[in-house]
């Protein structure tokens, strides 16, 4: 009997910027698996990440819905194990099991901590990798705490972790082969995500790891840390990491009823090319928030396209579920779209998107070409079509667009969970205000 359902295979990366790759313009390194990917299907040019850091994507994705909805994504991002994803609430993973889906997910979690949250508890068959926001690359341990887990099961590896997720990838692809009927595996690389090593960057892996011993925390932060050739090659790495996985689905025959899709949880950081935008990670400027999505969909995408249709990431949700023949939880209805008809060339119907970030008081709405934004009390409306950079500060010429997308704001954010004054506390720092943003606390 033929499979109808596709398979799915989900990546994503953590905090890639949207020119990071080759094809999507970057020129001090190539990602030419990225690339082919980019030749095979479609490469969408107004994706957007449903926050500017982690964890609350995140909450996004597993849930099809505004992270504010839930307490766990008012986290920028989640610090502590005070909260997480709640079990019962339904999830990408749980709505395609349902549909008869293996599902798995290999790479960072990040919503939340044994024995309250986890991986096993919100859908997932199995899980491989780490339940924080990062790790070293070569310890696997945060502050010399170790975070590398097979289910349950803390468990100790020799080897480079984007390495070690791309094979534990290639070896669930194996088993599925094996197995036979449909599978979802969410595979979530901690690259190019700090702290800043290479392959063959042992070395600073040491040295880091000299700090953690002396007390001091979180040196994996290392600002004192990190350059554009370390970041080329652990961008290398990602890239051939992805090869493998392609190659396998390749070789296990798995490819021509497989949907890949390939993008970000934010905007870059630190070494990131975020062209032609402003911005980065924390961010609600394009910089923050447009991220690279590339989509190779036998039967629906075409190869080599671009779409400039408006995408978000809790779109992937209700996507998938229709494509794998179920509905979203009509108790938890889904704030995204199912975009397959963008995805195969067409377009979608006119929308609004909406944003808010703790840090600097910030909002940030979408609609059509442009975008209301407020920072730190500064508001502004930008054509982000044609002024990609925001820097021409249409409020004035356009008052009633302003007011428009400014009042749809407000009546957006009145129907969310207000702020958690305790979220992001850790992360925000008076000290890490200073170094890592350049700015006074």
């Amino acid at each position: 009997m033929t499979q109808v359902q596709p398979n799915i295979v989900f990546i994503m990366a953590d905090d890639l910027g949207y020119a990071d790759l080759s094809c999507y313009g970057r020129l001090e390194y190539e990602t030419p698996a990225l690339d082919r990917l980019a030749a095979q299907g479609l490469r969408l040019t107004n994706a957007y990440a449903n926050s500017a850091v982690c964890t609350a994507t995140r909450v996004a994705l597993m849930t099809g819905r505004y992270q504010y909805r839930l307490p766990i994504g008012l986290e920028e991002p989640l610090q502590s194990n005070r909260t997480g994803l709640p079990p019962e609430h339904p999830t990408l993973p749980s709505l395609l099991r349902d549909n008869g889906y293996h599902t798995a997910l290999v790479g960072k979690w990040h919503l939340g901590e044994l024995p309250e949250y986890c991986p096993l508890k919100s859908g997932f068959d199995e899980f491989w990798g780490i339940r924080g926001g990062g790790v070293d690359y070569f310890t696997h341990e945060l502050d010399g705490v170790p975070d590398l887990w097979d289910g349950t099961e803390n468990i100790e590896r020799t080897g480079y972790l984007t390495d070690l997720l791309g094979d534990r990838a290639v070896a669930v692809l194996e088993q599925r082969a094996e197995a036979g009927g449909p599978f979802f595996l969410n595979l979530n690389f901690t690259a190019p995500h700090w702290p800043w090593e290479g392959p063959e960057d042992e070395a600073e892996s040491a040295r880091l790891q000299a700090k953690v011993e002396a007390g001091e925390p979180m040196p994996i932060l290392h600002y004192d840390g990190g350059d554009m050739a370390t970041y080329a090659a652990m961008m290398r790495n990602l890239d051939a990491n992805c090869g493998k996985v392609l190659e396998a689905l390749d070789r296990l025959g798995l490819a021509e009823n497989t949907v890949v899709v390939f993008t970000s949880d934010n905007g870059g950081e630190r070494f990131s090319f975020n062209w032609p935008f402003t911005g980065k990670k924390t961010e609600l400027l394009e910089g923050g928030l447009r991220i690279p999505a590339l989509v190779r969909w036998p039967g629906v995408t075409q190869a080599g396209t671009t779409s400039d249709a408006m995408t978000i990431t809790m779109d992937w949700l209700p996507t998938f579920v229709a494509a794998a023949g179920g509905a979203p939880d009509p108790d938890h209805p889904s704030d995204g779209v199912d975009i397959a008809t963008a995805l195969s060339g067409g377009a979608l119907p006119e929308r609004t998107l909406f944003w808010r970030f703790a840090y600097r008081a910030q909002k940030a709405a979408r609609r059509g070409d442009h975008k209301f934004l407020e920072i730190s009390g500064k508001r502004f409306l930008f054509d982000v079509t044609e002024d990609p950079l925001e820097r021409g500060n249409l409020k004035d010429r356009e008052p009633e667009l302003f007011e428009g997308l400014q009042a749809a704001w407000h009546d957006w954010n009145a129907d969310m969970l207000p702020p958690d004054p305790e979220a992001g506390r850790h992360y925000f720092t008076a000290a890490k205000l200073a170094e890592y943003f350049g700015v006074d606390s």
